[in-house]
């Protein structure tokens, strides 16, 4: 299999290859086309294909050598000979992979027409840990997924306020503003003008259960989180198990390891029991007095274990409901099933104030998260 390391090696490679050719290809380019290549899917020819022309083509001239360069480095044609002989790329003995290339009215009009092309390179192992359970993977295998969690972007949600600003296009006339270039012009009426309202990042809060069944899945979302963080300063986590903690702080460190290994110190309740009643009360109480949560998307990641009272987490989830704009719960347990139904007594006690549930429990379930979070606000 293809280690994510052998992966940016191929790209690194590619942009050598394209500076071989005579193409202007700086360290930046490079960098930005790896960049680029972790968001799209690396076993799609058509997505490798443009974004290295958005990144490394800059002037006309170089599009027919970047073609060229192009199906020599990746089809292994070459292009001098009479006839195009394929070949493999490298270590593609070692993943057997078969990628079909779009024909050419459908793909690329007029550049890239190969009947079938082994990939077995560039399909890497990243789809395979996208699917894979967390309780399933090896050592090796959390390190590489917890290192793809890092990479992912996060769009922090936004909401409207009551603000206005000035806008090119909009449905709502700004009237102050014409009316007050009209009588700058001597009552001569100007071009339109228009408004929209303003948009401003909606405060988002992950409580986390660090508890012991949760002990497959706690390392994992606590990367989630810290990516989060890293892509919004008004991100909030909490872990809890038998009691609430605060780790915000402890997260903003430029070193992933060193924030989860600071992180970690300061829970010190990891994997062992649950009560999500008494933690939930307790950060509403918290929220109350610091308003830290009005409004707020609140994600709690918990399987719903709970050793405490009913009651009271009945009660934390009623108060949890008036304070924030929407609640979810993301429970592994729930896995890829299309209609959830709560199976443990502390889902079953907080399904009514629960606005959405989702699965954490393999990296393509976390992505599905962050784009959902992106558009909640």
């Amino acid at each position: 299999m293809s280690s994510p390391d052998d992966i940016d090696a191929l790209f690194v490679g590619f942009g050598n290859a394209l500076r071989d050719a005579g193409l202007p290809i700086g360290t930046d380019d490079v960098l930005t086309f790896c960049a680029g290549m972790a968001e799209l899917k690396v076993s799609d020819l058509l997505d490798v294909y443009w974004a290295g022309r958005a990144c490394f083509v800059r002037r006309r001239e170089h599009f027919p050598v970047y073609k060229i360069v192009f199906r020599e480095y990746f089809l292994g044609e070459n292009l001098t000979d009479e006839g195009p002989a394929k070949r493999m790329l490298r270590s593609s003995a070692n993943a057997g992979a078969t990628l079909e290339i779009p024909n050419t009215e459908e793909g690329l009009p007029g550049e890239i027409n190969p009947d079938e092309v082994k990939l077995g390179y560039v399909a890497s192992t990243t789809e395979v840990y996208r699917h894979k359970e967390f309780a399933e993977c090896t050592d090796a295998e959390l390190r590489q997924v917890r290192r793809l969690i890092s990479r992912m972007r996060i769009t922090p949600p936004k909401r409207r306020t009551h603000r206005m600003t000035r806008t090119r296009r909009s449905s709502t006339l700004d009237m102050r503003r014409m009316v007050r270039d009209t009588m700058r012009n001597l009552g001569e009426p100007g071009s339109l003008q228009f408004r929209k309202r303003k948009e401003k990042l909606r405060p988002l809060v992950l409580v986390l259960d660090v508890s012991g069944s949760m002990a497959d899945y706690s390392r994992n979302l606590l990367q989630f989180a810290y990516s989060a963080r890293r892509a919004n300063a008004r991100v909030d986590v909490y872990c809890f198990g038998t009691r609430l903690t605060r780790i915000t702080r402890q997260l903003d460190r430029r070193d992933p390891d060193d924030a989860m290994r600071t992180a970690g110190e300061s829970v010190f309740d990891w994997d062992g029991g649950t009560r999500i009643g008494d933690s939930l009360r307790e950060y509403t109480r918290e929220a109350r007095r610091s308003r830290l949560g009005r409004g707020a998307i609140v994600v709690i990641c918990s399987d719903g274990l709970d050793r405490g009272e009913p009651r009271a987490l009945s009660e934390a989830m009623e108060s949890l409901s008036r304070i924030a704009h929407r609640v979810i719960w993301v429970n592994p347990h729930r896995g890829d099933v299309e209609v959830y139904v709560p199976a443990s007594l502390g889902m079953i006690v907080a399904d009514p104030y629960i606005d959405e549930v989702h699965s954490g429990h393999n990296l393509a379930s976390l992505e599905r998260l962050a784009n959902r979070l992106a558009k909640v606000g």
